[in-house]
């Protein structure tokens, strides 16, 4: 159900979710919701050592929210399959093409980390 997931990807406002000693100086990401207002276009997308971070751009809540950090562009979408969710990730940057190959691959391992722990996290909730 996107109902489970949608909360934590609404929240990652508050943390990146991915490998917390690379992405946010070794603080670790809330494993609990916090009660967060819905997010808003124009606001910060997420906070890195406790500072705010990149922009949300478009909200539609319970099925995207698409924000720019660092020069890229990511849309996370949600969509329900059967009694499941898929959670689809899109990046796209506009570093260049020489810096493109370096900057997909670090992004692919941090992206699905953070992907997987989200999943665990709604699982988590979910069995609760």
């Amino acid at each position: 159900m996107p109902a489970r997931v949608w909360p934590w990807v609404a929240q990652i406002r508050l943390a990146p979710y991915s490998y917390d000693w690379v992405d946010n100086l070794g603080r670790r990401s809330p494993q609990e919701l916090r009660d967060l207002p819905g997010p808003v276009p124009g606001e910060p997308f997420s906070r890195c050592g406790g500072r705010p971070v990149g922009r949300i751009l478009s909200v539609v809540p319970g099925e995207q929210l698409t924000a720019r950090i660092m020069g890229g562009v990511m849309s996370y979408v949600l969509v329900a399959a059967g009694a499941d969710t898929r959670l689809l990730l899109k990046v796209v940057t506009g570093g260049g093409r020489a810096l493109a190959p370096f900057v997909s691959v670090g992004d692919l391992v941090m992206a699905r980390r953070q992907l997987l722990n989200l999943k665990e996290l709604a699982e988590r909730t979910a069995g609760s």
